[in-house]
């Protein structure tokens, strides 16, 4: 070869293809979204995902395997020029616009061969009898046939494709997938199956606005009749939104609530000399979706917990369009975490603020935000570190408030859940049998009256019943108990001549418990936030504990016992560090009064054990 034949590119080319064949797409649904946003962006309101099957003849048996996958939208089509740069890798049409989804051009191309080793286009702006054609073929590539994005021709779509398809209008493209070589679905229906949550999901707007509407369809190679046919869900994972994926009884109606009356934050970012806003949404299932089923069931292994199970971790999203369900958050050994949404929206604009990928699967820059509490130094402000990172160009410095608005509020929201699902866990047991302790607090409570001692709940005994039950009922909600178990308990206290209420709430405070009088009745609320709460009640008061394993009730039991002496320490740490004179009279005085009246309770509760 001589030296006007070598030749010395920067990259060859069959070696770059290949290596842009691991373009970090995590399925064929991910590539495939690459082209539905194509075709989004080509204002198209109807896309089909098409596949066809064929049979293949195994050592002792016959099965269907995929043969070609198909993408046809009936958007505004393509000249010959718009289709070529739209086959060359990096290059494209919405290089710099921040109005849509597109903008980084390396969707088709890229998306194709990481599936498959055969790509086709056809398109059309006028009549679909006479489309533009052309294709890339990574086996040409490799042996150096071709070194350019073939010219499109008019080429006649194959009869096939024309029958299969049904939304063929005067302008659309037809994208083809032949030689899936890399696709981890063997079967028309496993991609279909696979990909219809993660489309529903990726396009929920659109879907659910009536933009957009996605057809999903598969046939045996050479019959272009309809085996299977799907149209696509809005699959919500705040689950807010109605008529989606989600299975009965919430198909129809939002499965989660909205968090509180901030249920939507909206700050706002500088970047390039302007303020673009973010909104970040928090939601919360409601009552009747962790609610466990008739027979007992858990509500996380009903089929609407199952489906909340694989939408798990913040919803990131860009122009509409999803991102990614951001995990970075989530902790995986916890089922609890299906039973909250969280959704982050930013303009296009804020691509590189938050680290949009070319291939719009991963905002990096903000995976890497649940670290930020690592960076604070000893005394430093959020504010302060967020200035820090700024003034380093740390790439993360911008998001330093997004993530601190995540945190505030997935902090009370898990603790919400943990709260409200221990009282459903416990609901069965009987709170006020003869025995319990509200029972001998109440006598014990009626002996003290008798003696002349007096609170300032007693009057409130003496209201008709449906006024202390609705007070009590009132408390409890406030305090984050659900609406069904706070009637319940309200009505058993009050029907049972209770006066005392045991309730379990993230107090948000540094008291251990509250005492609330409300209904002629006292409201303690234990704080489970509280450290006290996991060294002696968690670990006393389980629902199955009679089934644990003898050398855990030992463990538990000595770990409550170091709890106990923990909070006495404490007390006398309180005490002692009281100046001489009133305060700590007053101490040992309350210290004194509350033994005397804790001895009565205890014991004239061990007198009626005994008989």
């Amino acid at each position: 070869m001589n030296e006007q034949q070598l030749r010395f590119d920067f990259v060859p080319t069959a070696l770059a293809v290949k290596a842009m064949r691991d373009s970090g797409y995590k399925n064929a649904a991910y590539a495939l979204a690459e082209l539905i946003d194509n075709a989004l962006q080509a204002s198209a309101d109807t896309v089909e995902l098409l596949c066809v099957e064929g049979e293949e003849q195994l050592t002792q048996r016959r099965v269907r395997r995929i043969r070609q996958v198909a993408v046809l939208d009936n958007g505004t089509g393509m000249n010959a020029e718009v289709l070529r740069l739209s086959l060359q890798f990096g290059n494209g049409t919405h290089l710099d616009d921040r109005s849509g989804m597109g903008r980084f051009g390396m969707g088709l191309p890229s998306a194709s061969i990481s599936q498959c080793r055969k790509l086709e286009v056809w398109t059309w702006q006028s009549d679909p009898e006479a489309p533009l054609y052309t294709c890339l073929d990574l086996t040409e590539i490799e042996r150096g046939q071709i070194q350019e994005v073939p010219p499109p021709i008019e080429k006649q779509m194959p009869e096939f494709w024309r029958k299969a398809g049904s939304t063929f209008g005067t302008s659309g493209t037809l994208v083809v997938w032949s030689d899936l070589d890399r696709c981890t679905w063997r079967t028309a229906r496993s991609i279909i199956k696979n990909s219809e949550l993660v489309i529903g999901r990726m396009y929920r707007r659109f879907i659910d606005s009536g933009d957009a509407v996605i057809r999903m369809a598969t046939f045996s190679e050479g019959v272009p009749v309809t085996e299977e046919e799907k149209w696509s869900l809005a699959n919500d994972p705040i689950y807010i939104m109605q008529h989606t994926s989600t299975p009965e009884p919430f198909s129809d109606k939002p499965m989660f609530e909205r968090y509180g009356e901030a249920w939507e934050v909206r700050p706002t970012i500088a970047f390039n000399d302007e303020q673009h806003e973010v909104a970040i949404r928090f939601t919360v299932a409601s009552e009747d979706a962790r609610r466990p089923s008739s027979t007992g069931q858990p509500a996380g292994s009903l089929p609407h917990g199952n489906h909340a199970r694989n939408n798990v971790g913040i919803s990131i999203v860009r122009a509409n369009r999803e991102l990614e369900l951001e995990q970075s958050w989530v902790d995986p050994s916890d089922p609890r975490e299906r039973w909250w949404g969280i959704e982050i929206e930013f303009p296009a604009a804020l691509d590189e603020v938050f680290g949009v990928t070319n291939n719009k699967q991963t905002a990096r820059y903000f995976a890497q935000t649940p670290d930020i509490e690592a960076l604070l130094d000893e005394g430093q402000s959020i504010t302060e570190l967020r200035q820090q990172l700024t003034e380093e160009e740390d790439p993360v410095g911008p998001l330093v408030e997004i993530a601190e608005i995540v945190r505030r509020n997935l902090g009370p929201i898990r603790r919400l859940l943990r709260d409200q699902m221990r009282r459903e866990e416990r609901r069965p047991r009987r709170r006020h049998a003869p025995d319990s302790p509200e029972m001998h607090g109440t006598r014990e409570t009626r002996r003290r009256q008798e003696q002349g001692f007096t609170g300032t709940s007693d009057p409130g005994e003496t209201a008709p019943a449906e006024e202390r039950q609705s007070a009590i009922e009132t408390e409890l909600v406030e305090q984050g108990v659900s609406p069904t178990q706070a009637r319940q308990l309200a009505a058993a206290t009050v029907s049972d001549g209770m006066k005392y209420v045991f309730n379990e709430s993230d107090l948000q405070t540094s008291a251990f418990f509250s005492v609330r009088p409300r209904g002629g009745a006292l409201i303690i609320s234990l704080n489970t936030s509280h450290p006290a709460y996991d060294h002696l009640i968690e670990l006393l008061d389980t629902p199955d504990l009679e089934n644990q394993a003898p050398e855990d009730l030992v463990a538990r039991l000595n770990n409550a016992w170091k709890g106990l002496k923990l909070l006495l320490e404490a007390w006398a740490r309180y005490e002692d560090e009281q100046p001489e004179g009133p305060r700590r009279d007053q101490a040992q005085d309350t210290r004194n009064d509350w033994g005397r009246v804790a001895r009565q309770f205890l014991e004239s509760s061990a007198k009626e054990v005994g008989t």
